[in-house]
């Protein structure tokens, strides 16, 4: 059986994806399932997160968010049986890559599957739906009536929060980075009900516009309750050469547009602030929530919780309330390119069809 995995070089440039043969167990422990993979969802590895939390490996597996069907339980199961249609995430100290065809995995980092979920369409949003709820649950506990700006919406994170967000009522400000984005965002309706506009106010950040005049012009000069970022430009210039990097705002700009007990969610794992910065945090009374897509499956103190999230996304992805942007299915031999391309480029997804 063969799997994807990554080989560690000195720097993330010398990173090398290879099909590794590997072998399973014969036997389950208690509460592992053996699944079938259908569908396994492609994102970035943090390498530096393994070596955080002392997962130090030569080969680390690849592919994680997988969909797939029950084939044997273990002796002490009791949320599943064979047959039963699955998706989850697989743990950071798991040794299977999820393109394998059959994985081992916990029972209690899998949830049941809705019929009408195709198995792509979910393993390609899980992470990404994850990462939504835990910043607007988790750490900004929204509520409805709120303001939320979402930095960078037609970006899968960003349109799924989006998407939650006008859900449960809040109001929705995003940035654009190009024109075709900004179309893509303004035409955005929900799936039912009264079908005005997911986006009260599209900011364009690719021209001469500015994000933070527009922000307090469309709240009246008292700020947004939330902001959700995909990075923040640290230094006092932005580097124009990084595709990636060029649209991302500087964070006093992100501090200036909160209001008064203002959250800020920040994906930026190197966040500095100055001590301006710092100040003007503290006449807002604003506070800072760090979004850490692998906080669940590095830790197992909340695992309800965690299930309970994966529940109930999977229940809006089958309903249609929250809706990705389809992703072509790729045969598991273009996995290797695919993965290096997600590597470079963390805005783009894949999903590989088993």
């Amino acid at each position: 059986m063969k799997g994807l995995y990554c080989r560690a070089g000195v720097n993330e440039s010398e990173l090398k994806f290879v099909i590794q043969e590997t072998a399973l167990p014969e036997l389950l422990e208690n509460h592992q399932v053996r699944v079938k993979v259908k569908a396994c969802g492609l994102s970035p590895l943090d390498l530096q997160m393994f070596s955080d939390v002392g997962i130090h490996r030569d080969l680390v597996p690849v592919g994680r968010e997988v969909s797939g069907i029950v084939l044997q339980v273990g002796p002490q199961v009791t949320f599943f049986q064979p047959d039963d249609e699955v998706v989850g995430i697989l743990p950071l100290d798991s040794p299977c890559s999820g393109l394998c065809d059959i994985i081992h995995i916990d029972e209690y980092h899998l949830v049941a599957k809705p019929e009408k979920l195709s198995a792509a369409c979910a393993a390609g949003a899980l992470r990404d739906g994850v990462c939504a709820y835990t910043a607007l649950h988790t750490l900004a506990r929204v509520a409805a009536g709120q303001t939320l700006l979402v930095m960078d919406g037609a970006s899968p994170l960003g349109l799924t929060c989006i998407q939650l967000a006008c859900y449960h009522g809040l109001k929705v400000l995003t940035t654009a980075h190009s024109p075709q984005e900004h179309a893509f965002l303004e035409q955005l309706r929900p799936s039912v009900g009264v079908q005005d506009p997911l986006v009260a106010r599209v900011v364009p950040v690719y021209g001469d516009s500015d994000m933070q005049s527009e922000v307090l012009e469309e709240t009246g000069g008292l700020g947004v309750d939330i902001v959700v970022d995909s990075g923040v430009c640290l230094q006092g210039e932005v580097d124009e050469q990084s595709e990636e990097n060029r649209f991302l705002p500087h964070k006093h700009d992100v501090i200036s547009v909160l209001g008064v007990s203002g959250h800020w969610v920040t994906t930026q794992k190197d966040l500095q602030l100055d001590p301006p910065d710092c100040r003007l945090l503290h006449l807002k009374s604003a506070s800072i929530s760090f979004l850490n897509p692998e906080v669940w499956t590095a830790s197992a103190s909340q695992q309800g919780r965690f299930l309970h999230i994966l529940k109930d996304l999977v229940e809006k992805l089958s309903a249609g309330v929250l809706r990705p942007q389809p992703q072509e299915p790729l045969p598991l031999y273009e996995a290797t390119v695919a993965m290096e391309t997600v590597q470079r480029h963390p805005r783009k997804k894949a999903v590989v069809q088993l």
